[in-house]
């Protein structure tokens, strides 16, 4: 299962460690202007390599367009797009090779498969999320065109939260900071937050946001195919994710009816005074802003020795993670959430039709 999506699809392929990764979406309409540049500028918002917060691998993440676009707009065929691996180092891998990393995916991918690559968790890395995103930029040039924005900003890192910000604040501020935070007074908190863990050879978590503007009513189906859905199953389906809510999420257990409904109103069109449930009612999108908040969870990856098995010899032993790791994914998980929300609106506006087989 390495295709997403039914009508707007993208495929995804490539190892942490191979020669490159890359991604095909299928179903784009012909039409759509789109170069390197619109898939780079969402590359450089999740490379490595950036910042005291983020893994020292320093990829330079250069797209190249294979397929797919023909004097800078889409030809209605499959977008084959290639990003290759420059600073490929799988020496810390190799003495640990045989021992199961806790909080990874070794274990899972040995008893399914038989074997795995475990030159940094091949298909199960953090790298695999660079075709995510390169799907998502061709998937957010589209939504453009319907005037459907998609933002996501990081809401906490550990114990650390930010403050109310105002939509403007989420729009402009996240990507001028190495946290991606909207509320700006947080940031250098959740910066020490990252470091202070890294020196003590750990890492932390945090809960992302995600905001789409302009989606219409009316996207997704009232049984199965339901809009929240598929979001919560795009959205769980990133490595590091533990949680998802949406609109009040959680919170709304702890209400009445009388707190939690979104009394309707008319201002040309019909709106809600409130939106608690996140833009979606019975799986089907009302045309008010679609709200998503993921719980990220630690880097697995620490420093500290940990108990684990030796598969080899099927003992117990101890493992000590070396290399070049995240001390917190959420950073950089910022523009994949991004990625996977634009994936899924994309999907159900080719599929309701809003968007046709050509622009």
């Amino acid at each position: 299962m390495n295709t997403f999506g039914r009508a707007f699809r993208l495929t995804t392929f490539g190892e942490s460690h191979g020669p490159a990764v890359g991604a095909v979406v299928d179903g784009c309409p012909a039409g759509l202007e789109i170069c390197e540049g619109d898939i780079q500028a969402e590359l450089d918002r999740r490379r490595p390599g950036q910042g005291a917060v983020t893994s020292k691998r320093s990829e330079p993440d250069r797209v190249e367009i294979l397929s797919g676009v023909f004097e800078g707009k889409t030809t209605g065929m499959p977008v084959a797009m290639l990003v290759r691996n420059v600073d490929v180092d799988s020496s810390a891998y190799e003495p640990i090779k045989d021992l199961l990393r806790p909080g990874h995916a070794d274990y899972g991918y040995l008893a399914k498969y038989g074997f795995r690559d475990y030159r940094g968790g091949g298909r199960s890395s953090g790298r695999e999320t660079v075709g995510r995103v390169m799907g998502g930029a061709i998937a957010k040039k589209l939504l453009s065109r319907a005037s459907i924005g998609v933002y996501a900003h990081t809401v906490s890192i550990h114990d650390v939260k930010a403050g109310e910000v105002t939509l403007e604040d989420v729009i402009k501020n996240p990507y001028t900071n190495q946290v991606r935070c909207a509320d700006l007074s947080a940031v250098r908190a959740m910066e020490d937050a990252i470091l202070r863990a890294k020196q003590e050879g750990d890492s932390v978590g945090g809960i992302v946001e995600v905001i789409a503007t302009g989606v219409p009513a009316g996207l997704g189906s009232p049984v199965f195919g339901k809009l929240d859905a598929d979001l919560a199953g795009a959205l769980m389906g990133i490595g590091a994710v533990k949680g998802v809510e949406i609109g009040l999420g959680f919170r709304s257990a702890e209400l009445k009816g009388s707190e939690m409904n979104d009394e309707f109103y008319v201002d040309d069109e019909v709106k809600t005074r409130t939106n608690r449930a996140g833009g979606i009612l019975g799986g089907i999108s009302t045309g008010m802003p679609i709200v998503c908040r993921v719980a990220v969870k630690p880097t697995p990856s620490i420093s500290r020795p940990q108990r684990t098995v030796n598969v080899k010899d099927m003992e117990d032993a101890i493992i000590e993670v070396k290399g070049r790791h995240d001390p917190s994914i959420v950073p950089r998980i910022v523009p994949v959430v991004e990625a996977m929300v634009a994936l899924v609106l994309a999907d159900h506006m080719v599929l309701s039709g809003k968007i046709g087989p050509r622009l």
